[in-house]
């Protein structure tokens, strides 16, 4: 056990440097932590089977992204009206409703980046059972240090339960810890 301790860890660390790109958004810093925990439980052999929820799991978030996408194109057109507006001499309260048009196809495009993302991340993790190595082979401190330095909230990472497991990492480590 030491050893698969040591290679998950090291593994661990690994992936987390060469994975995390420091100007992700932080769901995209998740999918990069969730993929570098993967290739650990690959590498423990973690296997799980194929939840019975899966396909129609995959079926609604399809259906959401689709929605969004139909969201978005409402959204376009409304900022491209919007912009028409103010460039016929428009008043101050159109071109307030143009920034906020804008803002809103703004907020939309990142939601359906965030529904990609999690689409992408649940369809790798559907035969990798990710807690096992995530509880009993991995050096926290290595999660706790990496979500210090990259601002991921902790919680994004460790349930309560686990949190109140890991007290000890959270707060001895600090985002300069390497395994």
């Amino acid at each position: 056990k030491v050893f698969r301790t040591y290679n998950a860890s090291f593994t661990l660390q690994q992936q987390l440097n060469e994975l995390t790109d420091e100007s992700d958004p932080v769901q995209a810093k998740l999918l990069s932590y969730n993929r570098a925990n993967r290739a650990v439980a690959v590498l423990c052999n973690h296997q799980r089977a194929v939840p019975k929820t899966h396909e129609k799991s995959m079926e609604n978030l399809n259906v959401k992204i689709e929605a969004k996408q139909e969201a978005i194109k409402e959204a376009q057109k409304q900022v491209k009206s919007a912009k028409k507006a103010t460039k016929s001499g428009g008043s101050t309260t159109e071109k307030a409703i143009y920034e906020k048009k804008k803002k809103m196809l703004e907020r939309l495009l990142e939601q359906l980046e965030k529904l990609e993302i999690q689409k992408t991340d649940k369809d790798e993790n559907k035969t990798i059972a990710l807690g096992t190595s995530k509880l009993n082979y991995l050096d926290p401190r290595i999660s706790v240090a990496w979500c210090k330095k990259h601002e991921v909230p902790i919680e994004k990472v460790y349930n309560k339960t686990q949190r109140e497991k890991f007290r000890w990492a959270i707060d001895m480590a600090d985002e300069d810890y390497e395994f």
